[in-house]
């Protein structure tokens, strides 16, 4: 499913200090047509995070002030953004403990530069569905619970009709209850059953 069959756009958020980093990482990601916004600290990483909603976060491990690490603890700290996915880019391997440490962090992926454009790109893509299924199921969710309610509504409704002494509108009863079986094909259509 694209982004276009569903129209919906999952913003990556691209995280480095350096330039030459942000314009090599937009020419691998920009055939993916989706919006890429540009993070040149920590600081405005966090503050992008606040103003919108991320798929994906490609983050720099070394940059001044607040380095990769702290930036992912802070982004795991709040309820907002815990969720997105952040994959930990650093131009070097020689520390075996940067991979341990990104992924103590909260990463779920870590990538050494110079990182194979294609095998970056197939991941990013990834998490880019990952970020529309979950959409699509929250869209789900709040449906279901549209239709609970809306059953809920007539189950009182028939509830009032039946403790009356008698049932004045049989005609209604029968109506609420085919309106309730019909909310009930619809929410299991919704699941595929």
């Amino acid at each position: 499913m694209s982004a276009e069959e569903t129209d919906e756009r999952a913003s990556i958020l691209l995280v480095d200090d350096m330039e030459d980093n942000l314009i090599a990482l937009e020419a691998v990601l920009g055939s993916l047509n989706e919006p890429l916004v540009r993070a040149r600290s920590g600081e405005e990483a966090m503050k992008a995070l606040l103003r919108q909603r991320f798929a994906v976060i490609l983050l720099d491990i070394r940059m001044p002030g607040m380095d990769g690490f702290e930036t992912a603890a802070n982004i795991k700290r709040l309820d907002q953004t815990k969720d997105v996915p952040i994959i930990f880019l650093t131009g070097t391997d020689a520390d075996a403990g940067y991979a341990f440490r990104g992924y103590a962090t909260g990463a779920a992926d870590y990538l050494t530069k110079p990182f194979d454009p294609w095998v970056l790109r197939a991941k990013v893509t990834v998490f880019l569905e990952l970020h529309r299924k979950n959409q699509q199921l929250e869209r789900m969710l709040a449906r279901e619970q549209e239709l609970f309610a809306e059953l809920a509504g007539r189950l009182k409704k028939i509830e009032t009709y039946m403790s009356a002494d008698s049932p004045q509108n049989v005609s209604e009863l029968r109506h609420q209850v085919r309106r309730m079986d019909e909310l009930l094909r619809e929410m299991r259509r919704g699941r595929g059953l």
